[in-house]
């Protein structure tokens, strides 16, 4: 088939390189290069330095939406397109354009976690399982017909990080299927059930910041959801920051955000129900260190208010 590809996320990477073994990619359309670091150099996508390993052709329209950017993927004559973790919303006179249909991979078991942050949100839930969609798209918040969906199990020690690299493995195999029906002119459509609906919404870098007020089970599991982004990170008494990577939920309590002990079993830290175990950190300014290495050289008196 002749397809567009559109994505921007790395999850993507393992899609495109399949898509180009089985398929004619006419171009992938990806965002814009972006200032990055602390120099604010342009850095270009990953997808986008694949696409020229790959020999393809790379279109970055500032905003598909313009006229000239739907004329330049009109240009194309797809097939169809698939999109992955694109970044921008697609105008119904894009999802028009080609022959047969405008697919979307979206990382969940829709209609649960439509939105722009699925992975980490599943993990947060506390969800046993998650996997892909395949939809055909709709001008909706991933509203569509749902095509095919491969479910996953969640680790008891996922993080957002692994749970990211496993999706990416799992879609090639997604998305050939799903354009082998298509092609067959068999491809299912089941229509979402509204009522079942839950949201993702794109996260911010303050998405990290721990409540203690929440309870230990649930901040153990926002620790994993936001790993390795934005990281979950409390402040320290001085207003440093404290990132927080590893951590156990355990049953001793106190008042939300007291240190109750820190020690060679590491940092103890109260929540609103239960007490939180501090195992790996980063203090801001050093190296990422299990806590109990933290703590031979740097004292943190139990009693300290974090937060």
């Amino acid at each position: 088939m002749r397809l567009a590809y559109l994505g921007t996320g790395d999850i993507g990477l393992p899609t495109l390189r399949a898509l180009a073994t089985r398929h004619e990619i006419a171009a992938v359309i990806t965002q814009p290069d972006h200032p990055a670091g602390r120099g604010l150099a342009l850095r270009e996508p990953a997808i986008k330095r694949l696409a020229h390993e790959l020999g393809l052709v790379v279109l970055q329209p500032e905003r598909l939406r313009r006229p000239e950017a739907v004329g330049s993927v009109r240009a194309l004559e797809v097939d169809a397109l698939v999109v992955f973790a694109y970044g921008q919303i697609l105008p119904q006179s894009v999802l028009d354009l080609p022959r047969l249909a405008a697919l979307n991979i979206h990382a969940s078991l829709l209609p649960r976690w439509r939105g722009a942050a699925p992975i980490q949100a599943a993990i947060r839930a506390g969800d046993s399982h998650t996997g892909h969609t395949v939809m055909f798209m709709a001008a909706g918040l991933d509203t569509g017909d749902i095509l095919l969906q491969r479910e996953i199990p969640i680790g008891a020690d996922e993080t957002g990080g692994s749970l990211h690299d496993r999706l990416a493995a799992l879609a090639p195999e997604c998305i050939l299927k799903a354009l082998e029906l298509l092609d067959r002119g068999i491809a299912p459509r089941q229509a979402q059930d509204n009522t079942l609906a839950t949201l993702a919404p794109k996260l911010e870098r303050e998405a990290g910041l721990l409540d203690w007020n929440l309870s230990a089970g649930e901040l153990a599991r926002v620790v994993r959801a936001y790993d390795p982004w934005p990281g979950a990170y409390t402040a320290l008494p001085d207003g440093r920051k404290l990132k927080v990577f590893r951590t156990m939920a355990g049953a001793r309590s106190g008042t939300p955000g007291i240190v109750l002990s820190a020690d060679s079993e590491g940092i103890i830290v109260a929540c609103g129900e239960g007490a939180l175990g501090l195992r790996e950190i980063q203090v801001e300014g050093r190296k990422r260190l299990p806590a109990a290495e933290y703590l031979r050289g740097h004292s943190l008196l139990a009693g300290t208010k974090l937060g």
